[in-house]
C-alpha cells in the first residue's frame, strides 16, 4: 500500500475567484462548432486508453469518493433519509477499510437534495465542511414561472444551501435565443449570491452537440461557477460525448478569460471503471487543478456503493454483498 499509506484526505479550501461572467460575446457562441465523428471516436478510446491498477485505482477511486455530490431527489424523501445519506457523506468508505488503505478523513464533495431537505441535511452535517447542495428553479423541468424559480434560489440560499444547481430554460436553445438564457442564467447566479450556482444543461434534450458547446459558452459567460450535464431524470444523461464538449468549452473558456469553471457529469454514472474513466478525461483535457472537487463533482448516489465494492475487493481479493455497502 505504498501510494496510499499516510495519506490524510480532506476537501482543500477554495482560494480561486469565482467566474464573474463576461458580456455576451455572440460571434464567440457564432464560431462555435463540434465535429461529432471526431468527438465520438476520441470518447470512444477513452476508456481503453486509461487504466490504472492495484494501489494506484485504488488512489483514483478515493479521489472519486471526494468528488461526489452524494444525491437523493426522491418525492418519497424523508428527514431520517436525509441524516442517513449525510452520515454516509461523513464516512463514505467504512472505517476499517480506511484503515487498511492507510488513509484517513475520506468525505464526499457535498449533499445534494430538494429545498425541503436543506436544513435537515445543513443541520446533520454540522462540522463536517460539507456543504448542501440544493437543486432549483423547478428542477427538473424548469418550467415554473421566472420569478418563482428566482425566489426558490433565493430561499434555498436563505435556508443554509451553499450551492444551488439550477436547469436552464431548453427552449431558448433549441430556438437559439442565446441572448435570453444569457439574462436567464445571470439573474439565477444574482439570485445565488456568494453560494456557488451549478448550471445544468439536460444535454439530453439539447438536440446536438454543437447545442451543448453553445449553452455551456453562454452559462459561463453569464458566470456560471460549474456546468452540469444532466439532472438524472432525462432519458439520455452524462455521455463522454458530452462531457468532451463541455470539458473543452471550459478550457476554451479558461484560456480566453483565465476564469476557472467547474464540471459536473450526473445521471448514469454507477460503476467505479466508469469514474476512473471521467477522471482520467478530466486530467487528460484540463489538467490536475480540476481533479480537485472545487472544480470536479460526479452527481451520483449508487457510484459510491460500487466504489466501496472495490475498494473492498482491491484489500480482500474478494468482492462483497451490495448490501454491506449501505448509503447509511
Amino acid at each position: 500500500m505504498s501510494t496510499l499509506t499516510h495519506t490524510q484526505t480532506q476537501l482543500p479550501q477554495v482560494h480561486l475567484p469565482r467566474n464573474p461572467g463576461i458580456a455576451l460575446d455572440l460571434d464567440w457562441v457564432a464560431r462555435v462548432q463540434a465535429n461529432t465523428s471526431a468527438i465520438e471516436r476520441r470518447a470512444a478510446s477513452l476508456p481503453g486508453r486509461r487504466s490504472v491498477k492495484k494501489d494506484y485505482q485504488a488512489a483514483w477511486l478515493l479521489k472519486a469518493v471526494t468528488c461526489i455530490d452524494l444525491t437523493t431527489l426522491s418525492g418519497d424523501d424523508t428527514e431520517g433519509r436525509v441524516r442517513r445519506l449525510c452520515a454516509k457523506a461523513r464516512q463514505p468508505i467504512r472505517a476499517d477499510l480506511q484503515k487498511a488503505l492507510g488513509v484517513s478523513g475520506i468525505q464526499t464533495g457535498a449533499v445534494c437534495v430538494y429545498h425541503d431537505m436543506i436544513e435537515t441535511a445543513v443541520d446533520a452535517l454540522q462540522g463536517s465542511g460539507i456543504p448542501v447542495a440544493a437543486v432549483s428553479t423547478g428542477f427538473p423541468a424548469g418550467l415554473s414561472p421566472f420569478h418563482l424559480r428566482v425566489a426558490e434560489i433565493e430561499e434555498s440560499v436563505k435556508a443554509g444551501a451553499r450551492e444551488i444547481d439550477i436547469v436552464i430554460s431548453r427552449r431558448h436553445v433549441l430556438t437559439q435565443n442565446w441572448q435570453a438564457l444569457y439574462d436567464e442564467m445571470k439573474a439565477f447566479r444574482k439570485a445565488c449570491g456568494d453560494a456557488h450556482v451549478k448550471a445544468i444543461l439536460a444535454t439530453g434534450e439539447l438536440g446536438s452537440l454543437r447545442n451543448v458547446a453553445r449553452a455551456s459558452l453562454i452559462c459561463m459567460m453569464a458566470g456560471a461557477d460549474f456546468i452540469k450535464t444532466s439532472t438524472g431524470k432525462e432519458s439520455v444523461n452524462a455521455t463522454l460525448p458530452v462531457s468532451l464538449v463541455m470539458i473543452r468549452a471550459i478550457r476554451d473558456y479558461f484560456d480566453a478569460t483565465g476564469f476557472h469553471v467547474g464540471y459536473k457529469p450526473a445521471g448514469g454514472i454507477s460503476k467505479a471503471k466508469d469514474a476512473i474513466t471521467y477522471l482520467a478525461l478530466m486530467k487528460d483535457e484540463l489538467g490536475n487543478r480540476w481533479l480537485q472537487p472545487d472544480l470536479f463533482r460526479f452527481g451520483a448516489s449508487s457510484l459510491l456503493n460500487d466504489i466501496e465494492r472495490q475498494l473492498e475487493h482491491h484489500i480482500t481479493g474478494a468482492y462483497s454483498a451490495s448490501y454491506r455497502h449501505p448509503m447509511g
